[in-house]
């Protein structure tokens, strides 16, 4: 039988209203995404959660930002910012590990994330190995960024990768689309309506 884990990706504050890279329905999200665990989790062997977690990642940060390759300063670790979102507590708080990524340069990927103390940390792909995961269903923020980029890492090192787009919420319309796009044809299984801005 198939193992699957769910991906909570990025669920934190400055990725929510008010934040400093808010998109709109952050929060919404999150609250969904909790509820969906409440009423999940034991569909699933494991679930973990992904963070932005930045000191200095150079120029992924800028005060003028093309927001393609640079963005305004966010995550910054000791930050409220970098904390998870209120709203997203129900559902981080049954997270086995926290991936935490781009604390030196950009990172957009959960697998690019490390857990676990800094003496051995552990990247994500081999953690799930370690967990016999086959499957993964990856949610969270933002569709077009983050939450694409895991998925797409996730298939790339061999899981059966969904995304579930009712509990995402992309940053601009056309960025999503494009995102939309690029996971089908990577064989990554979009399941529900996505949530359009912009």
């Amino acid at each position: 039988m198939a193992r699957r884990a769910l991906v909570l990706v990025d669920l934190q504050n400055d990725f929510c209203e008010g934040g400093s890279l808010a998109v709109a329905g952050g929060a919404e999200v999150a609250r969904r995404i909790s509820e969906y665990v409440a009423a999940h989790a034991t569909e699933y062997a494991t679930v973990v959660a992904t963070a932005d977690w930045h000191v200095d990642p150079g120029e992924h940060f800028s005060d003028h930002p093309d927001y393609v390759d640079s963005w305004p300063p966010h995550c910054r670790v000791g930050t409220d910012g970098a904390d998870f979102h209120p709203a997203a507590g129900p559902a981080v708080g049954v997270a086995s590990a926290v991936f935490r990524k781009g604390r030196d340069a950009a990172a957009y990927s959960g697998f690019e994330g490390l857990a676990g103390p800094d003496s051995s940390p552990i990247g994500l792909a081999k953690w799930l190995w370690e967990q016999q995961i086959d499957e993964v269903d990856v949610v969270g923020l933002a569709t077009d960024h983050c939450v694409r980029a895991t998925a797409l890492d996730a298939a790339d090192q061999g899981f059966a990768t969904r995304v579930l787009l009712t509990l995402t919420a992309g940053v601009a319309r056309d960025t999503t689309e494009t995102a939309l796009a690029q996971l089908h044809a990577a064989g990554v299984t979009l399941e529900g309506e996505p949530v359009l801005t912009g």
